[in-house]
């Protein structure tokens, strides 16, 4: 545990859910927020911000962290909301229902009395810290950004398969070279966020 859930919990703060998202930049698909509370007592060596793990990393840790944890939710904006409502307010969307998806291991929802949030505030009645770089400062933001990153990678695999030239399983919907070259020769998609769009159309 770092020292600033150390010191929530000393204020008596019991279930601090660590919320982050991923795919706030991409040109296709869903927004993906995790929340997600750790239990005090354990540790997983190795954990860190997503995008400073290999992939083989991330998916190891990400089936130690979902042994691990005492609650977890995932919250996803699509793009047509994404277009409508910005990707701002959609990523705070997101993180918002996957506070409001937080359930234990049996199914029980969970109610977190405090929550870390990497960077953003979340639109709920419930006490809050924004950190800047809280993925590199709280262990559990980044096991939320762990989870995050590879619960929509897995999504990108499926996207790919269903809507083929883009390679998003590849390039997990990014304005790649050849992302932006395929989308120019073949239009965009059902799940191309267009408002990201204008300036290469």
């Amino acid at each position: 545990m770092d020292k600033i859930e150390r010191e929530l919990r000393e204020k008596g703060y019991k279930f601090i859910a660590c919320v982050d998202e991923v795919g706030r930049g991409c040109l296709a698909g869903d927004v993906v927020a995790c929340a997600i509370i750790m239990p005090k007592e354990i540790f997983i060596q190795g954990v860190n911000d997503s995008k400073k793990l290999t992939v083989k990393k991330r998916e190891q840790l990400y089936d130690k962290i979902i042994d691990t944890a005492l609650a977890i939710g995932i919250g996803q904006v699509k793009p047509h909301i994404i277009d409508e409502i910005n990707i701002k307010e959609s990523t705070r969307l997101a993180m918002r229902d996957a506070i409001l998806n937080l359930r234990d291991k049996s199914g029980n929802k969970i109610i977190p009395d405090y929550i870390l949030v990497d960077a953003e505030t979340i639109p709920i009645n419930i006490p809050q810290s924004s950190l800047i770089k809280g993925d590199e400062k709280s262990y559990g933001i980044a096991c939320a950004s762990i989870v995050a990153k590879v619960f929509r990678d897995k999504l990108c695999e499926e996207w790919g398969n269903s809507y083929k030239g883009y390679k998003i399983e590849k390039n997990k919907g990014y304005g790649t070279k050849e992302h932006i070259e395929a989308i120019k020769k073949i239009g965009p998609s059902p799940i191309h966020r267009m408002t990201f769009l204008k300036r290469i159309l």
